[in-house]
């Protein structure tokens, strides 16, 4: 998931908004689809996608790095 490190890249100070949630899922079930070989005309959910590819969801990465930032910061 090289891709999703690119993306994530300096997000731990991101004021995330719920619009920019939604575009980092459509984005990530895009590139999970792409790589199953699977298109919009499948019609195949997207857990099932996320299942096969056996990768956690973006915003659960997020929240991972932003506590991890925060405990960074708490130290200090």
């Amino acid at each position: 998931m090289v891709v999703r490190s690119a993306i994530l890249y300096g997000e731990e100070c991101w004021p995330v908004k719920n619009s920019h949630v939604q575009k980092l899922r459509v984005a990530e079930m895009r590139m999970s689809g792409w790589m199953c070989g699977y298109t919009m005309r499948d019609r195949i959910r997207n857990e099932v996608i996320l299942n096969k590819v056996g990768v956690t969801s973006m915003m659960d990465k997020m929240r991972e790095v932003k506590l991890g930032w925060f405990e960074h910061v708490k130290r200090r």
